[in-house]
């Protein structure tokens, strides 16, 4: 019995020096980005030595894929929650696409942290090829929801996957218009104009 509580207790430790690099690293990774932290800059700002680091995870690769994974796991939790209030299967796609959009409407950094964008600008980046798979898979299960309501109003599986695709193209357009205020050149409202694509894109799935 003792033992067991020792192991618990260990964990419990483990798991909260494992929260609080996480943490750090995020505070990290959203002034710098991929390219411009660092194990020892995460470890400061966390507070341990970066042999502390290790033992938790191997590269800040690791640690950037695991922030992305908490990050992606939220979202996802945001959008069920929000179709799970729905009825109908045009309400369920609404409520899908405008949860993803407000996700990171409210969270900028999500999305800075998503397409590596606050340091280094536009090019490429990756995790590694297996970290990479894991991501985007995570993701797209994210926004089956979104798929799945396309499918019970009448679209076959290929159109309602290239709906979710266009529907996660258009919000990011409208979220970086957004975040950066470029969106005031046109005076309008990201919000409305994602909700009127939205609008559009269930009639012409109703009429169709």
């Amino acid at each position: 019995m003792a033992g067991a509580q020792r192991l618990e207790r260990k964990q419990a430790v483990s798991d909260h020096k494992r929260s609080l690099i996480l943490d750090a690293a995020r505070r990290v990774f959203e002034q710098e980005g991929l390219d411009g932290a660092s194990l020892r800059a995460i470890a400061a700002e966390a507070g341990y030595t970066p042999a502390a680091l290790y033992f938790h995870f191997d590269s800040k690769e690791a640690i950037y894929a695991e922030v992305l994974r908490v990050s992606v796991a939220r979202l996802r939790e945001e959008i069920e929650r929000a179709v799970a209030k729905t009825r109908s299967p045009a309400e369920k796609l609404r409520a899908a696409a405008m949860a993803f959009f407000d996700f990171y409407a409210s969270n900028p950094r999500d999305l800075d942290l998503g397409f590596y964008l606050f340091r280094g600008g536009m090019k490429p980046h990756g995790l590694g090829k297996e970290r990479d798979k894991q991501l985007n898979a995570a993701l797209a299960s994210a926004l089956q929801s979104i798929s799945d309501a396309a499918e019970e109003l009448g679209a076959k599986k290929e159109e309602a996957r290239m709906l979710t695709v266009d529907t996660f193209a258009h919000a990011a357009g409208l979220l970086l218009l957004a975040h950066t205020h470029r969106i005031r050149m046109f005076g309008a409202s990201a919000r409305d104009l994602m909700a009127r694509y939205i609008a559009d894109r269930i009639d012409q799935l109703k009429s169709g």
